[in-house]
């Protein structure tokens, strides 16, 4: 989902897949949010990811493109 210039994606992680994701986020040259409710971290942040709820279903946005990081994504997005 196109939001404005950033982009949204819906995820779900789990503890084990945090280090992952993070590894992945770092690599992007551009900004990366992760959210649920009110609560945003950097996603680039592996204490900031990990204390958030990781039972919910997370949003992520940033607004830029990273080949690796898509693919990351793709296994962790959520339908909807």
């Amino acid at each position: 989902m196109l939001v404005g210039n950033n982009i949204k994606k819906h995820i779900k992680l789990n503890p084990n897949q945090v280090e992952e994701f993070v590894s992945a986020a770092t690599k992007c040259d551009f900004d990366v949010d992760i959210y649920y409710n009110r609560y945003v971290v950097d996603a680039k942040s592996i204490l900031g990811v990990f204390g958030l709820d990781l039972t919910r279903q997370l949003t992520v946005e940033y607004s830029g493109y990273n080949k690796n990081f898509e693919q990351c994504l793709a296994h962790l997005q959520v339908a909807g």
